[in-house]
């Protein structure tokens, strides 16, 4: 990571604690949100691989637990809303292509069986130097940061994101304008 990018991190406090489940691909990507996200947050872990047998006894170690990612089963999704004060919870969340996600819900079996919870439909993604064929779709940091804004609303997440916004102009500036132009804008 850039020192100038350093400079932007400024911790921000959460009650719910965030588990990042990063695939090894995504770790080598020099646009990870995942781990901006995680050095963003007080309570976060990144843990990188594709099956996490310890994952079993995390969740069975605080109150509730949820999974940041949309389910094929309905009696499983929950709309995102606040979280009781007090409680111990956990936010997993996949970080990956959408392919990888998968994956690491598919070889952890303790994932199917969380609530799932799916981000209302909101402003477009700002991480405008990757292309997502989904409008809806949002970097991990972002949606990160939408989710524990409902969990949490007495709490501004929005520092969370002032690294992932220079990451995004500095990607932009190395590309150059006529670059970003023509592979970027819609």
């Amino acid at each position: 990571m850039s020192h100038c990018l350093c400079a932007h991190i400024e911790q921000v406090a959460n009650r719910t604690r965030v588990l990042i489940l990063q695939h090894p691909d995504e770790s080598k990507h020099p646009l990870n949100t995942g781990r901006l996200a995680a050095l963003g947050l007080q309570q976060s872990d990144l843990w990188v691989g594709e099956h996490f047998p310890q994952l079993n006894g995390l969740v069975a170690s605080v109150a509730s637990a949820y999974l940041l990612f949309p389910g094929k089963d309905p009696s499983l999704a929950r709309s995102l809303a606040p979280l009781p004060t007090g409680e111990s919870s956990l936010l997993v969340v996949p970080d990956g292509t959408w392919r990888n996600a998968r994956r690491i819900v598919q070889v952890n079996p303790i994932l199917s069986t969380l609530p799932h919870l799916t981000l209302p439909l909101g402003e477009p993604s700002q991480y405008r130097v990757r292309k997502a064929r989904e409008p809806a779709a949002v970097s991990t940091i972002e949606a990160i940061m939408r989710s524990l804004s409902i969990l949490e609303p007495d709490q501004d997440f929005k520092p969370l994101l002032k690294p992932f916004d220079v990451l995004v102009e500095q990607q932009i500036e190395a590309m150059g304008p006529e670059v970003y132009q023509r592979h970027h804008r819609s």
